[in-house]
């Protein structure tokens, strides 16, 4: 792809749950199922490698990609045994310490850093919780680094695991990334049961697997008629009382007989208008398709005024007069303008081959030819006249000026 450089990476879990993450394999040889060390920003942690070396696009990456330190030796396994037995005994004690001091939390998960620098509880709670006291109880008996994370009751399905109503493993803790929206909307599409407890998961919100089918029964629902709606069969008209989207399928209970038919969609029509007139035969309705368009000839042709037998001359743009900016039509839009030179030859060569030919009134009496009087010369202006204008002005000579000399 354009604009997109390849990257080589491993795809691995942590503790074989939730989401996956890319590593630089820094060209080890790595096999999927294999356990590995890898950096990260808590420190070196070991997880699952679930997909070997392979190149994806750069946009799918978080930088900054870290690299895979090594892959798993024994003393790594070992270390992480220890880890699972602290964790264990870090979680019956906190779950102690939190009743001692009456707190309303729920511990959830312990996890112990690889290297045993620190420990970090989840726990649930409807609020806020003031867990100062228990932090300095916890950091006295472990002599380590105590962190508290509250979360989520989709995040604790998602730690804990399970098995669902389907009868697989939660998607959550399977291979779901991240919690996306889900909505009683979606429920209603799919004409799935509207009852909470038949649409929740065990964290008590609603299944995410009501994502996974939406898109196919919305487009599915465009082409079936709603339930009520007024339709006509073969067999005469009727209203629709039940509808199957997988099967394309709809019951109707016709007008003239009290059962219900089951019609595919194909062989019948909606009637958007309501029930017709009484005395119209049924019959099925045909869509008639729009007359398309008469495409536009590629060629351009000529007026009659521009015709081959018309003395009309086109005169070079550069040569044509220009039109002025104002509009000589009333309204708007204009269009009143002066026409060209060559428009107006060919239209008063039409007109004239057009107009018949009538005869003279006044044959008998010869035309009268006026001839032209030369107009009378000016008369020259005066010295010291000057014309200008249509008026006449008169001024001094130049020269010597009164009183000079």
């Amino acid at each position: 792809m354009e604009g997109y450089s390849l990257i080589e990476v491993v795809s691995v879990k942590f503790k074989n749950r939730g989401k996956t993450y890319f590593f630089d394999p820094r060209g080890l040889e790595i096999s999927p199922g294999d356990q590995i060390v890898v950096e990260t920003s808590k420190g070196l942690e070991l997880c699952d490698c679930v997909q070997g070396p392979h190149t994806v696009l750069d946009e799918r990456i978080v930088p900054p990609l870290r690299p895979v330190v090594r892959i798993a030796t024994d003393d790594d396994r070992r270390i992480l045994e220890l880890c699972k037995a602290r964790e264990k005994e870090a979680l019956v004690i906190a779950e102690k310490k939190i009743a001692e001091h009456g707190l309303e939390m729920k511990l959830v998960d312990v996890e112990c850093a690889f290297d045993g620098s620190k420990l970090l509880f989840f726990f649930t709670a409807d609020g806020r919780v003031d867990f100062r006291a228990l932090v300095r109880d916890l950091a006295g008996v472990f002599r380590t680094r105590i962190e508290l994370r509250q979360i989520g009751v989709r995040d604790e399905a998602k730690m804990l695991g399970g098995i669902g109503m389907c009868g697989r493993p939660y998607c959550c803790n399977l291979f779901l990334d991240d919690f996306a929206p889900v909505s009683t909307k979606m429920a209603k599409v799919q004409s799935l049961s509207l009852n909470p407890t038949k649409i929740s998961g065990c964290c008590g919100r609603l299944m995410c697997c009501l994502r996974y089918e939406e898109e196919a029964y919305e487009e599915l629902v465009r082409t079936v008629p709603r339930t009520g709606a007024f339709v006509e069969t073969v067999a005469g008209y009727g209203n629709v009382t039940a509808v199957n989207l997988l099967r394309q399928t709809v019951k109707v209970r016709l007008d003239n007989d009290e059962d219900q038919r089951t019609y595919p969609v194909d062989e019948i029509a909606v009637i958007p208008g309501g029930r017709p007139r009484e005395g119209t035969p049924p019959h099925i309705l045909k869509l008639v398709p729009k007359p398309e368009p008469e495409p536009e000839p590629d060629t351009w042709t000529a007026p009659a005024m521009f015709a081959e037998d018309t003395a009309a001359t086109v005169i070079p743009e550069s040569t044509q007069p220009r039109r002025s900016g104002k509009t000589h039509a009333r309204g708007k839009g204009g269009g009143g303008g002066k026409k060209p030179v060559h428009v107006e030859k060919a239209e008063a060569q039409q007109r004239s081959e057009s107009k018949p030919v009538q005869p003279h009134r006044s044959r008998d009496k010869k035309p009268q030819i006026q001839k032209a009087v030369p107009r009378p010369e000016a008369a020259p202006a005066p010295a010291g006249e000057k014309k200008s204008g249509g008026r006449r002005r008169y001024y001094k000579p130049r020269g010597k000026q009164s009183g000079e000399g």
